[in-house]
């Protein structure tokens, strides 16, 4: 692998000092780049491009030839780790993912079991190829859906406005829940340490449900399991230290819980007020975050605006990785994203001077 030449990423999540604050954004690879949607075309379907280790790796790129980036992320979906499981994955156009055999009875459940990582080998296949294709311009991200995030799909059969079924196992019957979780939990840290494994130089669990959750209930099933996931995390590799991130959407209650868990970084949505947030984690942990995706569509004085606020916001010091607060928008204009990426290089050169 290629000597690295741009660790600032890294280096913020360390909070190590850095020139200026890095950027990269959730789903960078995406609808809103016309680029992407011509290889997808190509691919066929979304499923089939995940599953293609060279497409993936060339819509993995896309954005990185476009906007000054600071950091790569795989492309992937979080669900192909139900699909190796067996749930059977497919998307309906309109509808989103959906699985053909979701954890609806008992049965199902006690017939769920950790799969072979061989099933998943078009993932660290993908990110070898990424590895080797960026030649060391910026690190990889790779990523997994939390437990929790993952055991909400795999219940409801796909997307949900309520969370009605999961809901309902989780009361009625909690200790189904807990199989599920905790399955989960050992097929994610089997699944990332296989991406680090195979060169991703820091991971980020996608915990995008766990707001849902009441307070007691957000303790007992989720963050006991991404911490149980943490814990066996490979937290070394190529010399140097692989960070870890969580993102709870909709978590801005539990960051001092989620800061506990041995993680590097916590994302944060755009709900939450960068500057308490910092005050709250104080040297445990750095964050990323924090810009609202539809900021993106405001006029480029409006979006530096808002860059200008939440740099001011975190204040001055590494540890602050600048993101939106959840995925970039199909709609986006990609010329918006090249101003934002550009500002926030731009203006945060002041906060880390000395």
């Amino acid at each position: 692998m290629a000597a690295l030449h741009n660790d600032i990423f890294l280096r913020a999540l360390l909070k190590q000092p850095v020139d200026y604050t890095p950027v990269w954004l959730m789903r960078q690879a995406g609808r809103y780049l016309p680029e992407y949607r011509a290889t997808r075309a190509k691919a066929g379907s979304f499923l089939a491009l995940c599953q293609n280790p060279e497409l993936a790796t060339e819509v993995t790129l896309q954005p990185l030839e476009r906007f000054a980036l600071d950091a790569a992320i795989l492309f992937s979906d979080i669900l192909t780790v139900p699909d190796a499981m067996g749930l059977g994955l497919h998307f309906v156009e309109g509808e989103g993912p959906k699985f053909t055999h979701p954890l609806q009875h008992e049965q199902d459940v006690a017939r769920l079991e950790v799969p072979d990582m061989s099933r998943l080998r078009y993932v660290f296949d993908a990110v070898s190829s990424i590895r080797q294709a960026l030649q060391g311009c910026v690190p990889l991200i790779g990523f997994s859906g939390s437990p929790f995030t993952l055991a909400c799909y795999m219940v409801e059969g796909g997307s949900s406005r309520d969370f009605r079924l999961l809901k309902t196992i989780l009361y009625q019957r909690p200790q189904l829940l807990h199989r599920i979780l905790n399955i989960n939990a050992q097929t994610v840290t089997a699944y990332l340490n296989e991406q680090i494994a195979s060169g991703a130089q820091a991971v980020q669990i996608f915990d995008t449900w766990g707001g849902i959750l009441s307070d007691a209930a957000f303790q007992e099933f989720d963050l006991l399991y991404l911490q149980q996931v943490v814990s066996g995390l490979q937290r070394e590799a190529d010399g140097r230290r692989v960070p870890v991130i969580v993102f709870t959407k909709g978590g801005g209650q539990w960051l001092e819980q989620l800061a506990a868990l041995d993680v590097d970084a916590l994302g944060v949505d755009w709900t939450v007020n960068l500057h308490q947030a910092r005050h709250q984690v104080g040297q445990r942990v750095a964050l990323q975050g924090n810009l609202d995706p539809l900021a993106l569509f405001g006029q480029p004085e409006n979006i530096e605006c808002e860059i200008k606020r939440l740099l001011a916001a975190y204040g001055a010091g590494s540890g602050h990785v600048f993101n939106l607060g959840h995925g970039i928008n199909q709609f986006t204009d990609a010329e918006m994203v090249k101003f934002a990426v550009e500002a926030v290089h731009r203006l945060s050169v002041g906060y880390h001077q000395n």
